[in-house]
């Protein structure tokens, strides 16, 4: 949408007023050059920033004003995945779309596929799908990188999911098009570790060291071995102790239930779980008057999930929101808050709820401000509010860092008090 670090950076003011603590930055590595993988979760080069919003620098002097105003900076990362770096050479599975047509559909079935080659920039797979030379790198917009990735042993090559709840499909299947990484294999306690996923934590260390970040938000957990999550956590924090950083947050994208999140926070160590089950419909609709209140607050109970013999809450365990970026629990029916008639009448009251219960409270851009994008794509909910061609309220041309809002005014005091 033509945001940049640079343009963050000069709005950390607005945030700092609002009473932000804390900001949560979706992907900005570098993505495949031939799909517009605007989700920032397609990623190729896991040691460049996205040129399209900027440079390393960029972040860096992103991170420095932060700090100076008080703000957190945590990155949103993916370790399960890579972008579409390569090409399946497909034999089976012939599927018919809504035209009519025939494709090949190279979905899971627990057995790998035959890869034609890695990637170009062009989405040609002409890179061998072999292990990279160092001496003979390919093209730097191509297949993948750190070059070390650039091993056929260092994805799964299964397929893509087709059922979504199904183990082992859901941990080494592919996320759409986005090709799976193998982690290692074995049980949490005895895992062992595949040089993928070293060389993973080898990359994430470096933004750490380099642009002084305070935290990673981890995409698709529940896609990922409980040993591999358990390695990546243990490696962070024994490595950001040493630069003096106690309290690193990691924080789980767990989808699958509450349950599920709550034997992963335990069994992983990571500091909190975001959408743990049912929170943000439980939230939205216990404002709008359609849920029971004991509904949304006995989510914070969890003595019987950890097995504890007296009431645990998790105070500081969950991070909550309800409005978010992708909107799993919506399916094809995207809608902010917002989009209900009559709903930004009660908006700071969902605000204030979400800042003053239980729970590490986000706020997803806009809300703020009232936007209310739906549509059938999460790309309706992800309005520019800095006036580009696609903003909020189905504007071009017009931003929204408005601190007249009555409702940005009256947030700022609530967060105060918080």
């Amino acid at each position: 949408m033509g945001g940049n670090l640079k343009g963050l950076t000069q709005k950390l003011g607005y945030l700092k007023r609002l009473g932000i603590t804390a900001l949560w930055v979706s992907p900005i590595f570098k993505q495949v050059r031939f799909q517009e993988t605007y989700h920032g979760y397609g990623i190729q080069n896991f040691l460049e920033v996205e040129p399209h919003f900027g440079t390393q620098e960029d972040l860096k002097e992103l991170v420095r004003v932060a700090h100076e105003n008080g703000i957190y900076v945590i990155l949103d990362i993916i370790l399960n995945h890579a972008g579409n770096v390569f090409s399946y050479n497909l034999d089976r599975y012939w599927t018919q779309n809504e035209k009519g047509e025939w494709f090949l559909d190279p979905r899971w079935d627990n057995k790998p596929y035959l890869v034609k080659g890695w990637n170009d920039q062009t989405g040609y797979p002409t890179i061998p799908f072999f292990k990279a030379n160092p001496q003979n790198p390919p093209d730097e917009n191509g297949a993948v990188l750190p070059l070390e990735l650039q091993d056929p042993s260092a994805f799964t090559q299964k397929g893509r999911i087709n059922s979504w709840d199904y183990d082992p499909e859901f941990r080494e299947g592919d996320f759409e098009d986005l090709k799976d990484i193998h982690h290692g294999y074995g049980s949490a306690d005895e895992y062992q570790v595949s040089d993928a996923l070293r060389h993973l934590c080898a990359a994430y260390q470096y933004w750490i060291a380099y642009a002084d970040i305070d935290g990673f938000r981890i995409d698709t957990v529940k896609h990922m071995d409980i040993g591999a999550t358990r390695y990546f956590v243990s490696v962070m924090h024994e490595f950001t102790q040493t630069l003096g950083k106690e309290n690193f947050f990691l924080l789980g994208e767990i989808t699958g239930g509450r349950k599920r999140a709550c034997e992963t926070l335990e069994l992983t160590g990571l500091s909190a779980a975001l959408g743990i089950d049912n929170i943000p419909d439980k939230l939205e609709y216990l404002v709008k008057g359609y849920r029971n209140p004991n509904d949304y607050f006995s989510l914070f109970r969890n003595s019987e999930l950890v097995n504890k013999g007296s009431h645990i809450w998790f105070h500081n365990k969950v991070v909550t929101s309800f409005d978010d970026h992708d909107q799993v629990r919506r399916g094809k029916h995207k809608a902010r808050f917002c989009a209900d008639l009559g709903a930004s009448k009660v908006v700071l009251n969902v605000l204030a709820l979400n800042a003053m219960t239980l729970g590490i409270p986000c706020i997803y851009y806009g809300s703020e401000q009232c936007f209310d994008g739906q549509g059938d794509s999460d790309r309706y909910i992800r309005e520019a509010m800095f006036g580009g061609e696609f903003g909020a309220f189905r504007t071009r041309g017009v931003h929204f860092f408005n601190e007249d809002n009555p409702v940005y005014r009256e947030l700022a005091k609530v967060l105060e008090i918080r």
